[in-house]
């Protein structure tokens, strides 16, 4: 069966806390979300905010080949005709095809919030609708709260979306607005709905209980053939019904069609490129396209995996654009460090048993390499037989001292062994980690110009064991990255500069080995 998408990220999306996209963002969402093949785009509530207008009256240079743009608004105001009521005449000179309207169908807020009599309210649905369908739009009626109504006062709440329906509307939209429903309510309501329209319904679930994925699967196995929600689950409050979730369990559990087989294959980009843009970090347990959707730490897991993925993984990684990791750490086996390596492109069979030794004890005392792949990668490398250290580091001082009343002044001087030649460098600093970083960049920049675009971009410490107060043992994290390509490494010690000087030296070490590992020249 075809299932129908409709977007709504670029509007309920938008009332997800710390979420803000620029009208640039916006246009290229939707051009993402229209390439990707998604059937309806909400773009927005026009009138509302300068943003949206603006994007609205920009809305013909989006050159959508599938999506169907679609504007959103409510009912016309109580005491006001739909043909004189400005929300009305925004949403038909927006100019979108389609238009999405929410009315209420719960007669706490019919009375309460509205302010206004039932008969009213359905007087309004139907108005609005009327007046929509006659200028041409395609008109999707969200019928908001439908399902608390249905709870509190089932013959309203059905006779409010017939008055929709009844008004030429040509898809009933049921919020769960307030997210609190379950699965099986959401069912039972939708099948008492269809007993009494013919109109096509659709589902719009809020997450509030942790249940809008599974609420939106569950209506459209009670017939619902459209499915509304975001991008990531964004959302006001705790988000909507994740659309990167319901498309590849429609598709490749339940048998519907909503979006090209090619495009389910780039899932987990669309997911990634649409956080990108919204300057919003990737969850990485997030189901079907986080970066450890398809990690295995167990060693029992991994050994498994290694014989047949199915036994631990309920869908291929490939089919939705991700990829298959093994993690290492205290809990692994011989087969997470044999996987691991050869996806490094390196046979470390024989000394499986060494390396894990070497990880469980390290871990023991506060390395953790399923944070830091990047160390455990010149873990690995350094087990080759043959292999050579690019450099050595021979010494490392950092003075941190006040003069004279001025700011705190902070110097490192570092020496370092490329070769046979000695390196001998010194460099200011905003604080310990920056004098050292820029003073091993100086010493070896020199000697591999590829390191001169190596970039720190993340920098985290956490002691390990607080209660030993200043004596107490610290974790140092460093992420860099280069040419797109990112890595973390590790340093643990009870001083923090000498944590931070093994993190950094792994940092630089690790992308020069690569690169002779690939007959890159230095």
């Amino acid at each position: 069966m075809q299932i129908a998408l409709f977007d709504t990220t670029l509007r309920d999306g938008t009332q997800s806390e710390g979420l803000s996209l620029s009208v640039e963002d916006k246009i290229k969402i939707c051009r993402l979300l229209d390439g990707f093949g998604i059937q309806y785009i909400e773009g927005g509530y026009p009138g509302s905010n300068p943003k949206d207008v603006e994007f609205f009256r920009r809305s013909p240079e989006l050159g959508l080949k599938r999506a169907r743009l679609t504007a959103f608004g409510s009912t016309r105001h109580a005491k006001r005709a739909a043909a004189d009521d400005d929300n009305m005449q925004a949403l038909v000179t927006a100019g979108t095809p389609a238009v999405s309207i929410f009315g209420k169908t719960w007669l706490l807020h019919v009375t309460e919030v509205l302010g206004t009599t039932a008969e009213n309210n359905l007087a309004m649905i139907a108005d609005s609708v009327s007046f929509l369908k006659k200028h041409g739009k395609e008109v999707i009626f969200d019928a908001e709260h439908f399902f608390d109504g249905f709870r509190a006062d089932r013959a309203y709440a059905l006779a409010a979306v017939r008055a929709a329906a009844d008004a030429g509307a040509d898809w009933l939209a049921l919020c769960d607005t307030n997210g609190g429903s379950l699965p099986s309510f959401i069912a039972e309501a939708i099948r008492e709905l269809k007993k009494v329209t013919k109109t096509a319904i659709g589902i719009h679930a809020h997450n509030d209980g942790d249940m809008a994925v599974a609420n939106s699967l569950a209506a459209v196995e009670a017939g619902a053939t459209m499915v509304q929600g975001t991008l990531n689950g964004w959302g006001e409050r705790c988000g909507n019904a994740n659309l990167i979730s319901v498309i590849p369990a429609l598709q490749l559990k339940m048998g519907h069609t909503c979006v090209p087989d090619a495009s389910l294959k780039r899932l987990t980009e669309l997911s990634r490129t649409a956080s990108e843009l919204a300057n919003i970090r990737p969850r990485a347990h997030a189901p079907y396209v986080g970066a450890s959707a398809f990690s295995h730490k167990g060693g029992a897991h991994v050994a498994a995996v290694e014989k047949l993925p199915a036994s631990y993984e309920h869908v291929t990684p490939e089919s939705v654009g991700n990829q298959r990791k093994f993690v290492v750490s205290e809990l692994s086996g011989r087969g997470n460090v044999r996987m691991v390596a050869k996806d490094l492109g390196m046979d470390v069979r024989g000394y499986e048993p060494a390396l894990l030794l070497r990880v469980k004890e390290m871990e023991s005392q506060g390395y953790q390499f399923e944070a830091a792949e990047g160390s455990f990668e010149l873990m690995v490398r350094r087990s080759q037989p043959g292999y050579a250290e690019p450099f050595e580091v021979l010494d490392v001082v950092v003075i941190s001292e006040q003069r004279r009343g001025s700011e705190m002044f902070v110097e490192a001087t570092v020496k370092l062994k490329v070769g046979g030649e000695v390196s001998h460098v010194v460099a200011e600093g905003a604080g310990p980690v920056d004098a050292m970083d820029r003073a091993f960049h100086k010493a070896l920049d020199q000697h591999f110009p590829l390191l001169r675009q190596v970039l720190l971009t993340d920098f985290k410490v956490r002691i390990l064991d607080p209660e030993a107060a200043t004596a107490a043992k610290t974790r140092v994290l460093i992420e860099s990255q280069l040419h797109g390509d990112t890595w973390s490494t590790i340093g643990v010690s009870q001083n923090m500069i000498e944590a931070s000087c093994e993190a950094l030296r792994d940092a630089l070490e690790l992308p020069l080995v690569r690169a002779a590992g690939a007959g890159a020249k230095g």
